[in-house]
């Protein structure tokens, strides 16, 4: 009996270990086709590019009225169909620029395209990427030192001919996403 014990442990440690050629094979086949699609989607920025915007174009508006609250001063925001951009004057004079909180903008290609010579905090759109608003006419607004927002000629205290709710939209990737800003409070989301 332990003669037979030895034998069959003996087989067991001879026996060779690996992988068949089968296994991978098939392992092969399937890295190739999860490959496949990885690849496509690694490489095609555009839903990246338009949410990432999107978030910036929030980001940027938000920050321009919790800066004008701050500052207890107006902050212009101007919003055309490549960039979107923050100063404290509406013509924005080199005296009256808005430092971003990280001390520069993106600095991508676009934003360098769009925004070059400004003094505006400004962040271009990716390519691919569109802005518009709506209603359209309110492209240029302004907080005021409470955050609310003004159609850019309307002088305070004069009442605020802003619309009830401004909608920002993003295009891209065959995606809209949409920033409001509404007309009471300024509440930018």
């Amino acid at each position: 009996m332990p003669q037979r014990l030895a034998l069959t442990q003996a087989r067991l440690q001879c026996r060779p270990r690996g992988f068949t050629l089968i296994e991978l094979v098939a392992v092969l086949v399937l890295a190739g086709l999860l490959a496949t699609f990885a690849v496509n989607r690694f490489f095609q920025r555009d839903t990246f590019d338009a949410r990432g915007f999107a978030d910036q174009v929030t980001n940027i508006v938000r920050y321009g009225q919790k800066l004008a609250v701050a500052q207890n001063r107006a902050v212009f925001v101007r919003i055309d169909a490549n960039s979107v951009a923050l100063c404290f004057d509406a013509v924005c004079s080199a005296d009256q620029k808005v430092v971003p909180p990280a001390g520069k903008n993106s600095g991508s290609k676009e934003t360098q395209q769009y925004c070059l010579g400004s003094n505006w905090l400004c962040e271009g759109s990716p390519s691919g990427v569109t802005l518009s608003t709506d209603p359209v006419d309110t492209a240029g607004f302004y907080f005021d030192a409470l955050g609310q927002p003004y159609a850019q000629d309307d002088v305070f205290p004069k009442s605020s001919t802003f619309p009830a709710r401004l909608k920002i939209s993003i295009q891209g990737d065959g995606t809209t996403r949409n920033v409001m800003v509404e007309g009471e409070t300024g509440y930018v989301h």
